[in-house]
């Protein structure tokens, strides 16, 4: 009697695996196309008072610890902590290989719906951490701009003809964007359902003190810790600004820039924080080797590590 074998199971395409692959194939297109302020950035480096480097290496680190404070109180569950650390990190390199914003939302999203949280509320928690992160970056470069109202001048490097353009466009995006919602009622129904989810979570956060708390203190301590790298840095190179106003040069410098969709800022955050710092009074050069410098302690340095760990958080079905 002859046993007719069984048809073997058709094999699965390995996606997660090929997933886990992207990040770093993707460090490697953006650092060969970059590949020349990579090199100049870290040649900068080699100038540098090493303590003060140190220190700009800690306090960088210390960003993707406020990050995950924030993102904790966002929401009213209570997130895995060493998991959403991780997802931090691995989120500041996916921010750097897509789009502005894109590429840390999009991992703290998927990280979220892994850990319980409904899409729905997964996005509105979203949108409130977007929106304390930029309320507290705003509202310190206000206060910082009241206290050293003659930190920068901008009067000399762009002319008075540049803003007409720039709230021309500003008005039109706004128009565009109220006349879609009026015309268009599935965009309205699709916002307005997202705008009451929102409101909800944001009622929920808030009748806890610690979530609060968390949310706010960790989205003013992000911006603080991304100035004082730059400071640190401008320390080590010897840049002839004083200390409050790089500070308000940077703050200035990315959030003008967050409406550049490039990814993770390269090039246009070099460009704006270059601006900045002639504008605080750094003559150009130095102003150009100190944001080099700082790229690449803050970008290129981490980069690599950090789309290892989005592959193995990806391996590991946590995103």
């Amino acid at each position: 009697m002859t046993t007719v074998p069984l048809p073997r199971a058709p094999r699965r395409f390995p996606v997660r695996r090929v997933l886990c692959l992207v990040p770093v194939l993707l460090v490697s297109v953006v650092a060969v196309r970059h590949h020349a302020v990579l090199a100049e950035g870290l040649g900068r480096l080699r100038t540098a008072e090493w303590p003060w480097l140190l220190t700009a290496a800690a306090v960088t680190c210390l960003t993707w610890v406020a990050a995950a404070v924030t993102r904790q109180g966002a929401v009213v569950e209570r997130l895995p902590r060493l998991r959403l650390l991780a997802t931090q990190f691995a989120a500041g390199a996916a921010n750097h290989l897509l789009p502005t914003g894109l590429g840390a939302s999009a991992v703290n999203l998927r990280f979220m719906t892994v850990c319980g949280v409904p899409l729905a509320r997964s996005s509105a928690a979203l949108a409130l951490y977007l929106l304390a992160e930029g309320v507290a970056r705003v509202g310190l470069l206000a206060v910082l701009l009241l206290a050293f109202p003659d930190a920068l001048r901008f009067g000399a490097l762009l002319p008075e003809s540049a803003f007409g353009p720039l709230l021309a466009a500003a008005a039109a995006a706004v128009l565009l964007a109220a006349t879609a919602l009026i015309l268009v009622r599935r965009l309205r129904r699709a916002v307005w359902s997202f705008l009451r989810t929102a409101l909800g979570e944001a009622r929920s956060v808030h009748t806890r003190p610690a979530r609060a708390l968390a949310l706010w203190g960790g989205a003013l301590a992000f911006p603080v810790l991304q100035a004082s790298a730059l400071v640190t840095v401008g320390l080590a190179l010897g840049l002839p600004v004083p200390v409050a106003h790089m500070a308000v040069a940077y703050l200035a410098a990315t959030v003008a820039v967050a409406l550049v969709p490039t990814p993770g800022g390269i090039g246009s955050v070099e460009a704006a924080l270059v601006l900045a710092l002639v504008a605080a009074g750094a003559p150009v050069a130095p102003a150009t080797a100190v944001v080099l410098a700082f790229r690449a302690v803050t970008v290129w340095l981490p980069l690599l590590p950090g789309a290892l760990t989005l592959g193995a958080l990806v391996r590991l079905k946590v995103i």
